[in-house]
């Protein structure tokens, strides 16, 4: 009888140092549900090129963000001369690169700050998916951790007028992606004469994990190609997948069924780039055109049970249009384009601070041990307190165009710059 007592500890155990495991990772685009928060200690507010773990030159060039499971590092680029893009894997503690997949694509026309192989990949314990896209296909591959193909899925061609960048996800045994297309016919006076009119069709859809096979598809309708990577919101015991878009404003799915739980119809007139975000049952949104943000809304969903989302508050002036959020702690940070930083109430959207504190930037924001770490197009690193009050802490000059945001697991931040990977900080 008295095993018990040793034998339950021993499990409590296993338990804590899984939970503890399963939180350093970082394996989506911004980390834990989107969200561009770490739990982490230790990393420096400034440091110097002799702070750095390691630094090593990438193979391909890119803009996606690196993804972590365990001691592995995965990212991906392009070769646009090759005409080639792959996924690489970096041991995490050596930076010795483990394997590379390369896949072959025909050219295709790109914004000028877009690249062929921008969507970021997600990664869990049974390998790491990606996507890539031209406008003949939509490819989604499933790897398993060693490199090894295990399945892929043609989705059908994509229709764009900047090229694709939509990331997965993978939630509850699915994988989660919103394929939000142009519709050419409205847009038509952006194309060639010889486009195929019917191809490209925008939909949502969650594929099984395990086995790459569809377990629903929304159609919706189309206008501009979005950008935006979904997150989870947890009703209970029951999950929703928040989506955003241009056509249908943000959209909440039941996970399980895939039927849409509510919406909030169409909020502005075009694109949505940044990612959503949630606070208690807040959901955050952001809207835009050009090169800037137009409109960020809080929204609530019916708490009668109703297919209707109320909007509770919007921003018009210096709102992100590319960079996603940050909210911690009841604060709301929006990191415009701009340059231009906004510290508000989360719940009521009253402003406590709007500063200008750089150049412009595609990076999104996260927060680390109550600071903002944001990092503009031309490599400079801008060190914020994330408070009520406007203080700046510090500046990093990664000396190279940057366009992804930072990845951090193992109490190291890995930073990616358009041709190199860094590793900064200590694990404790």
């Amino acid at each position: 009888m008295r095993k018990y007592p040793v034998v339950f500890l021993l499990i409590l155990v296993q338990v804590l140092l899984c939970i503890s495991s399963q939180a350093q990772e970082w394996s989506r685009f911004r980390g834990p549900n989107g969200s561009g928060i770490s739990e982490v200690t230790g990393i420096p507010v400034t440091w110097t090129d002799s702070d750095y773990n390691w630094k090593v030159d990438l193979p391909v060039e890119g803009s996606s963000s690196p993804v972590l499971w365990g001691k592995q590092i995965f990212l991906t680029g392009d070769d646009a001369e090759k005409k080639s893009r792959s996924i690489l894997c970096f041991d995490a503690e050596s930076s010795r690169l483990m394997w590379r997949r390369d896949y072959t694509f025909d050219s295709y026309h790109l914004h000028r700050d877009n690249d062929f192989a921008s969507a970021t990949p997600c990664v869990d314990e049974d390998g790491v998916i990606v996507v890539w896209s031209t406008p003949k296909q939509v490819l989604m591959i499933a790897l398993g951790l060693d490199g090894k193909e295990k399945w892929r899925r043609d989705l059908g061609p994509f229709r764009g007028l900047h090229g694709s960048a939509s990331s997965p996800i993978i939630a509850d045994g699915s994988v989660l992606l919103a394929n939000d297309q142009m519709n050419p016919k409205r847009f038509s006076f952006y194309l060639p004469e010889d486009t195929d009119w019917n191809s490209g069709k925008s939909f949502l859809i969650a594929l099984e994990r395990k086995t790459g096979k569809t377990r629903w598809k929304i159609d919706r309708k189309s206008e501009l190609a979005g950008y935006a990577t979904p997150c989870i919101r947890r009703v209970g015991k029951r999950p929703e997948a928040i989506f955003t878009s241009t056509a249908h404003g943000i959209t909440a799915v039941d996970l399980q069924s895939g039927e849409i739980s509510w919406e909030i119809d169409k909020l502005w007139d075009d694109r949505t780039v940044s990612s959503p975000q949630l606070h208690g049952d807040l959901v955050f949104g952001s809207f835009g055109k050009g090169l800037s943000g137009q409109r960020f809304v809080a929204v609530r969903p019916d708490k009668s049970g109703g297919k209707k989302g109320e909007l509770v508050y919007d921003v018009t002036k210096r709102v992100p249009l590319v960079p996603s959020f940050v909210v911690k702690d009841d604060l709301l940070f929006l990191w415009a384009d701009n340059g231009v930083v906004t510290c508000l109430d989360a719940p009521t959207g009253k402003l406590h601070w709007q500063e200008r504190v750089g150049h412009s930037c595609y990076s999104s924001p996260v927060w680390i041990e109550g600071r903002l770490y944001g990092i503009s197009k031309h490599g400079e690193v801008i060190v914020l307190a994330a408070s009520k009050e406007f203080q700046e802490l510090g500046r990093v000059d990664l000396k190279e165009k940057t366009f992804a945001t930072p990845a951090i697991a193992n109490g190291v931040m890995y930073l990616r710059t358009e041709s190199r990977l860094l590793s900064l900080g200590k694990a404790k």
